[in-house]
């Protein structure tokens, strides 16, 4: 069954990034007055539709609070910055949403990666928005670490729109939208209304340009604009420092760029595999293989598998790679990566007498497969 196409001014339940630019303006230090502004327009927000807020700045605020000159640069330092930093945050933002109750949820990707705990985090979300409160979700960047972190903001707000199901994505970000070119240094560029499909040449365009203190730069809010596409998900990246601009953007006007929904949406399950899930090795493919997988959406055989990188067990995540090295897809492996090398190449009718034992047919199946092209 499609999802429901839902333009901005019906949407619903509304995901806010904010990032740390948005709350500091860029200077590093919480700006109370910019911060208040912001919360009144949240607060009209949560009057009609179901909000959540997902708040960078724990970090920033930790970096204020210790006296420090600027971000720390080593993990154990930022970790530090994050500790001292969350209580102030949500702090601000209680005190900035009152009369509304909000809580405070606390995530690293281990907790999307579980596909129990994904859908516990989505129960409990959905009981929070029920109960009329505002959730403030932010990274758990005191103890997460390269392998359980999701990078940035930009990222997990677009996996927390596919997680609760979303209307619509909003991005408030320092720049008012995706340009042809960088605004900061070319007078003549125009921004992007609306963005029909996510494309190669429109991530280029993206860059990869970040701040001093914050982490994400467009690539990464173009990229959460595209998955969260792929779940029928409208998604909007708009300045943060201008006044007013999250209630036009929810009025429908000509604010910010609009990244529009996909037509064919992907399943919740398959978004899970394509977004929530590191992979933990690598497969390499034949064209053949990458043609069934791609056009014919056939699963993944033995026979069709070239190459085996990393260790893995099975139900792990792992990338699936075609002949040129370019990750086309990934999966849920039946078979783990000593036993996946030896059945390389092979029939299925091979398996048992290979291994000793049988389980499936296929390397990956097809309800465990997610392509990426």
């Amino acid at each position: 069954m499609q999802r429901p196409r839902v333009t901005l001014s019906k949407a619903k339940r509304v995901v806010v990034k904010v990032g740390t630019n948005a709350l500091t303006q860029t200077t590093g230090k919480l700006h109370r007055p910019h911060m208040q502004r912001l919360a009144t327009e949240l607060l009209a927000v949560a009057k009609t539709r179901e909000l959540i807020v997902v708040s960078s700045g724990a970090i920033a605020f930790g970096v204020e609070r210790l006296g420090l000159a600027s971000r720390p640069r080593d993990i154990v330092g930022k970790q530090a910055c994050a500790a001292v930093g969350q209580s102030r945050l949500m702090r601000a933002w209680e005190e900035a949403l009152e009369p509304k109750v909000v809580a405070q949820v606390l995530l690293t990707h281990s907790d999307v990666q579980d596909r129990r705990r994904y859908l516990n985090a989505r129960h409990a979300l959905t009981r929070l928005l029920a109960d009329g409160v505002i959730p403030i979700i932010n990274e758990n960047d005191t103890v997460a670490v390269d392998e359980l972190k999701f990078g940035d903001n930009d990222t997990l707000g677009g996996l927390v729109a596919g997680l609760v199901e979303a209307d619509a994505l909003i991005i408030l970000s320092d720049v008012d939208g995706l340009y042809d070119a960088d605004p900061r240094g070319d007078p003549k560029a125009r921004r992007f209304s609306s963005v029909a499909k996510v494309t190669p040449a429109i991530l280029a365009l993206a860059g990869d340009s970040g701040s001093a203190v914050g982490t994400g730069g467009m690539a990464t809010k173009v990229r959460a604009a595209a998955k969260a596409n792929e779940l029928g998900i409208r998604c909007v990246i708009a300045a943060g420092h201008q006044p007013g601009t999250l209630t036009r953007v929810l009025a429908g006007e000509d604010v910010g760029t609009v990244f529009e929904p996909s037509a064919d949406r992907r399943t919740a399950r398959n978004a899970w595999i394509a977004h929530a899930l590191k992979p933990k090795g690598r497969l390499g493919v034949d064209a053949g293989a990458k043609g069934a997988l791609v056009d014919k959406k056939k699963s993944l055989l033995p026979s069709g598998i070239r190459s085996v990188d990393g260790n893995f067990a099975a139900g792990d995540a792992v990338d699936l790679c075609d002949e040129a090295g370019r990750v086309f897809a990934r999966g849920l492996a039946a078979y783990g990566a000593d036993e996946l090398r030896k059945l390389a190449g092979k029939k299925s009718a091979q398996i048992e007498a290979t291994l000793g034992w049988k389980g499936l047919d296929e390397a990956v199946h097809r309800d465990d497969l997610a392509v990426l092209e």
